[in-house]
């Protein structure tokens, strides 16, 4: 127990620490602990002597790097202090080498850092001197001289220093001494001396124990048994031709490789002279290296050497004669460098990715680098391959760095394959690689960029609201969130409205949609701004103007300027019968809002009672004769006149112009539709005034014939001669005679219930010749314009006379005549006809009821 606690508190007392920095990133601390001491002992407070925070060594991921070796120290962040991670056997790892450390690396990362970590293993007495034989025999002629000397085997002390084998007691001591030879590689050379001359008839064998003593606390010894056989007189001993050898080979010599030849000589003859060398020395695994021939002295090479383990070998050699008496010599063989060892790469710590804004001389990589040859053959070099913006230099013989050189832009490469080449210098030269990737990381650097640098769209007028106008499209050269685009409208105005009512964008596609529907007449273009802006934080945005342009639909009808027509009224124009080739009875001007083709008018004639007469201008709408003016040309002449644009589809307003008495002209309509008619509603409205006009006009022969058969009856009765008096109606009266006629226009328009779809105009032009209606007159409004429709007639049959007692007769035929007229022309104005044809029809079959019924009374 005494003992154990000696050795705890020596173990105490040799612990001791240094700590010493290079700089702040790199520095070295020292530490010195026993072997032997048990796990989780503790080394260094790694944290206090490197002055790190404990925390950094959380943060900093710290890690122990010992390369290939094992790690016999661990790292405890929590308390930032080094503990003995396992056994430790000064021995084992460094054998007689002193001093014997362990030096490895702590590395820390967020930046990356590292500190070089030296611990020294200190010796304790734990291993006794052993022989490796477990006997010596010597064989010793009776006539061995005083002062003889017999080299002994060497015990084995595996611990150093003062532990480490210090003394030999020989006992017992009557013929023989001791003596101890201090050799240059530290150890000592024992030798027997015989210091009392031998006799083997007074003894024959001796016994000696040889004793080996260390000098640690305890002190341990070990022994050896040595047996002598005094043999008969042999008085010369071989003799060595050198004391020491030397001899140079090249590591990884082949076997069988020639080290040295010793030569040693004895003068004796016979068997006394015959000479037998033998290696005596079992230290450093010398006999499994090398071999000595028995007869020859030729020491050759049986194994492989490694200049990296081991640089010089000692081999001791003894010559000895049949008799038994020996010499001994000493080979020194040096153990020369080849370059053998490719330098191997060890990534101590790397990052796998590094953003694209890192300052130049950023730390990426940290390598280590062992080539255990020496010189040349051991010193290497690294380098990188080419075009790439990094670079790797030096800290130490056995560190690099790689650190980036240049700036990095993701956009540029997003991806780096770097391959780190190192070579050492010898001939010929060992290299190895390895190749590392390196992510770059995207920051938001770039702004989005759009196709152009302005953008024009068009879109008809009249459009649907939410119609998709156009697109816009950016594009950013980062990825992921930073290069995720948003399209916004920026706040402006358009006329004093904000540019939000008129259109908006997709904030994902880009895609610009109409708010409203546009009038061209109203707004022919506008200009906006739209910012594209990425993801990233902070965003970038970029600007870009969009000219939106409106255009033009045929979308209103030509507005005549003149002649004017308000209230239903149409335009008479009067036409002198004197009027030449050429002349100009009006002008129609007209405009249209539209532009463009849509806004071309042109001017045609539709209807006319002569067109060999008239002619409308093509692009200046005059209205001019094409011929002279002839007596037998009609009195009034009806002109239809259409301005028309351009666009498609055409609109239409239709002009009158009547060159004589203003009259009843056909209803026309504002919309195109007018011109084309259904088929089989016109071919209906014929067929039926046909058979209506049919009717009427035989019941008007038949009444005619009867009455006309009546009165040539009654003049023939009553021989009378009197002349026959036309016949007019009561209170009818010419107000103006004969005079030139005078421009007095009168207009009426009526329109349907539905006279959005269609108009219904019934003009009514008013003549020199005016009714006068009698205030005392009894007789209806309808009736007497119906009397005044008939007698406005040129070519009415009704133009006879009558009875005066058959005046009720004459004037229902009247009002059926201008009921019938009224209905005709009103079925053929109403657009398409829609509901009028059997209306029509039944009042036509009516009618003609009606028209029998007369004539069976009459």
């Amino acid at each position: 127990l005494g003992g154990g606690l000696n050795q705890t508190m020596r173990r105490q007392v040799l612990l001791f620490i240094s700590v010493l920095y290079f700089s702040s990133v790199i520095g070295q601390v020292s530490y010195s602990i026993p072997e032997e001491m048990p796990k989780g002992s503790f080394v260094g407070d790694i944290a206090q002597d490197l002055g790190l925070d404990v925390k950094r060594l959380a943060s900093g991921k710290a890690r122990i790097y010992t390369g290939d070796s094992a790690e016999y120290i661990e790292l405890n962040k929590d308390r930032g202090v080094l503990l003995v991670k396992d056994r430790i056997d000064r021995e084992v790892i460094c054998a007689q080498t002193s001093p014997c450390a362990l030096h490895f690396q702590v590395i820390l990362e967020n930046p990356m850092e590292f500190y070089s970590i030296t611990v020294e293993i200190t010796d304790i007495n734990d291993n006794a001197p052993i022989f490796q034989r477990g006997e010596i025999k010597f064989r010793i002629s009776e006539s061995a001289s005083t002062g003889a000397v017999f080299l002994l085997q060497q015990a084995i002390d595996l611990d150093v220093g003062v532990n480490g084998l210090q003394s030999y007691l020989l006992k017992p001591t009557d013929n023989f001494i001791l003596r101890l030879q201090n050799q240059a590689d530290g150890s000592k050379m024992v030798e027997m001396v015989l210091q009392k001359p031998l006799d083997r008839e007074k003894q024959a064998h001796l016994s000696l124990v040889l004793t080996a003593v260390d000098g640690g606390e305890p002190q341990l010894s070990g022994t050896v048994q040595i047996h002598i056989s005094v043999l008969d007189i042999n008085d010369n001993a071989p003799v060595f031709t050198q004391k020491m050898y030397k001899s140079t080979i090249r590591e990884n010599s082949p076997s069988g490789t020639q080290v040295v030849i010793v030569s040693a000589s004895d003068s004796d003859e016979g068997s006394n002279g015959k000479v037998s060398y033998a290696i005596l020395n079992l230290l450093d695994n010398v006999s499994e290296l090398f071999e000595i021939n028995r007869e020859t002295g030729e020491v050759t090479l049986i194994g492989n050497t490694d200049f990296e383990k081991k640089r010089q070998y000692q081999i001791h050699v003894q010559a000895s004669d049949e008799g038994g008496l020996t010499d001994s010599c000493k080979i020194i063989v040096e153990i020369t460098d080849t370059n053998d060892n490719i330098p191997a790469i060890n990534v101590m710590s790397k990052s796998s990715a590094i953003k694209e804004d890192v300052q130049p001389g950023t730390v990426v990589t940290m390598i280590n680098i062992q080539d255990p040859d020496a010189g040349k053959n051991g010193k290497v070099q690294c380098y990188i391959n080419e075009n790439i913006p990094f670079k790797i230099s030096s800290t130490s013989n056995i560190f690099f760095s790689l650190t980036t050189d240049s700036e990095l832009d993701r956009e540029t490469a997003s991806e780096y394959n770097i391959t780190v080449t190192c070579s050492d210098e010898g001939v010929p030269s060992l290299s190895s690689s390895v190749t590392l990737t390196l992510q770059i990381s995207d920051v938001n650097d770039n702004a989005p960029v759009f196709e152009r640098s302005s953008y024009e769209a068009y879109i008809v007028e009249n459009n649907t609201p939410g119609l998709s106008i156009f697109t816009v499209r950016a594009r950013d050269a980062d990825w992921n969130q930073n290069a995720r685009v948003s399209y916004i409208l920026e706040d402006s105005s358009v006329n004093g409205v904000p540019v939000s009512s008129y259109v908006s964008v997709s904030a994902d596609s880009g895609v610009i949609h109409a708010v409203r529907s546009f009038d061209y007449e109203q707004i022919k273009d506008f200009q906006f701004r739209v910012k594209a802006q990425d993801g990233g934080s902070p965003p970038l945005s970029s600007n870009v103007t969009v000219k939106i342009l409106i255009q033009d639909q045929n979308d209103n009808p030509p507005q005549v300027l003149y002649p004017v027509q308000t209230g239903g009224s149409l335009v008479a124009e009067m036409v002198p019968r004197s009027a030449d080739v050429g002349y100009l009875v009006t002008k129609v001007v007209a405009v249209d809002v539209d532009s463009g083709q849509n806004a071309w008018l042109s001017y045609k004639l539709q209807k006319a009672t002569d067109r060999a007469l008239f002619e409308v201008g093509l692009q200046n709408g005059e209205i001019r004769t094409i011929r002279q003016v002839t007596d037998k040309d009609a009195v009034k002449q009806r002109l239809t006149v259409i301005v028309e644009d351009n666009g498609q589809p055409s609109l239409i307003v239709n002009v009158a112009v009547a060159d004589s008495f203003p009259e009843v002209l056909s209803e026309f309509t504002d919309f195109t539709q007018d011109k084309d008619y259904n088929d089989n509603l016109t071919f209906y409205l014929v067929l039926a005034l046909a058979v209506v006009s049919f009717l009427f006009i035989t019941c008007l022969v038949v009444i005619i014939s009867v009455k006309i058969y009546r009165w040539r009856q009654s003049r023939i009765l009553y021989h009378s001669n009197l002349p026959v008096i036309p016949y007019y109606p009561p209170r009818y009266s010419d107000t103006l005679g004969t005079g030139t006629l005078q421009h007095v226009y009168n207009y009426e328009v009526c329109r349907t219930t539905d006279s959005r779809k269609s108009d219904c105009k019934f003009g009514r032009a008013g003549s020199q010749n005016v009714l006068i209606m009698d205030p005392s007159s009894t007789g209806t409004m309808q009736r007497i314009q119906s009397e005044k429709s008939i007698l406005d007639e040129p070519d009415s049959p009704l133009e006879v006379s009558f009875p005066e007692d058959k005046h009720f007769l004459h004037q229902l035929l009247v009002d059926l005549f201008s009921a019938t007229h009224a209905n005709a022309t009103s079925v053929t104005a109403i657009h398409k006809g829609q509901g009028i044809l059997p209306n029509y029809l039944r009042f036509a079959i009516l009618q003609s009821l009606v028209y029998i019924a007369v004539c069976v009374s009459v």
